[in-house]
């Protein structure tokens, strides 16, 4: 199953016009472990639990004028993304169509964070499955309705090249001789739109419970691959985690 996850914490000072006071910067992230339950692989009508490696929430804070700690602006983060592998024996939709690897993605994130709202884009480069672009646009908005509860409200599109699309959508001639499914090219573009919820209750000051539900939908030409069972995808996603900060 498709399991994005942006590494924010990992570095890069953010975009602003004065000089930078390296001794005034910190970077957050929350890390944990947890499962999740969502589609079997891209397009699948079927859903499967399978662990959550949690590595998100991720921020980078300075200190303003007046001495206390703000993440407005701009900022550049790496960001990192993993789809897992897909072997076609184990489900029956997928027969005669060939396995694909496990894949890591490795890119840059671009975040404009503004009080309680934050807009980004991020692109990656695939290696291993596959080894096309992809990457996501959207806006979160965060707000605390009770002590010790944050939720965070999202909405992004998401993106990729034809290299991308072919592998997780398209079904070569080969592949169409062994399937009995009609051949398949899809090109790039948006390729899915998702909405979710995010809820992290503090159960100490660095330990929390995090929880999310997403709704994703493909579109264009991922929707009319002859692989796609259901073009919705619901994830719901539970674990704990722990507060990691690095001051620099």
């Amino acid at each position: 199953m498709r399991c994005l996850i942006p590494l924010l914490f990992l570095a890069a000072a953010p975009v602003h016009a004065q000089s930078l006071d390296w001794g005034n910067y910190q970077l957050s992230a929350d890390v944990g472990i947890g499962a999740e339950r969502g589609p079997a692989y891209l397009g699948a009508d079927e859903s499967e639990n399978s662990l959550w490696l949690i590595l998100r929430n991720g921020s980078l804070s300075r200190r303003d004028a007046a001495g206390g700690e703000t993440t407005d602006g701009f900022s550049i983060v790496p960001s990192f993304g993993y789809v897992g592998k897909r072997e076609a024996s184990d489900h029956n939709a997928l027969a005669g169509m060939n396995d694909v690897d496990a894949a890591g993605e490795v890119g840059a994130k671009l975040n404009y964070d503004q009080g309680p709202t934050r807009g980004y884009v991020a692109v990656r480069k695939g290696f291993g499955g596959h080894d096309g672009l992809v990457g996501e646009f959207g806006a979160q908005y965060r707000f605390s309705p009770a002590d010790r509860l944050l939720l965070t409200a999202g909405a992004e599109a998401r993106f990729s090249d034809g290299s991308f699309s072919e592998t997780y959508f398209g079904v070569t001639p080969d592949e169409s001789l062994a399937s009995g499914m009609a051949a398949y090219e899809p090109g790039g573009g948006f390729y899915a739109a998702a909405i979710n919820l995010e809820a992290r209750y503090s159960l100490t000051e660095n330990m929390a419970i995090l929880g999310e539900i997403e709704y994703s939908r493909l579109l264009g030409d991922a929707a009319d691959s002859p692989l796609v069972q259901s073009k919705s995808e619901p994830t719901v996603r539970l674990g704990i985690v722990r507060r990691i900060d690095f001051k620099f």
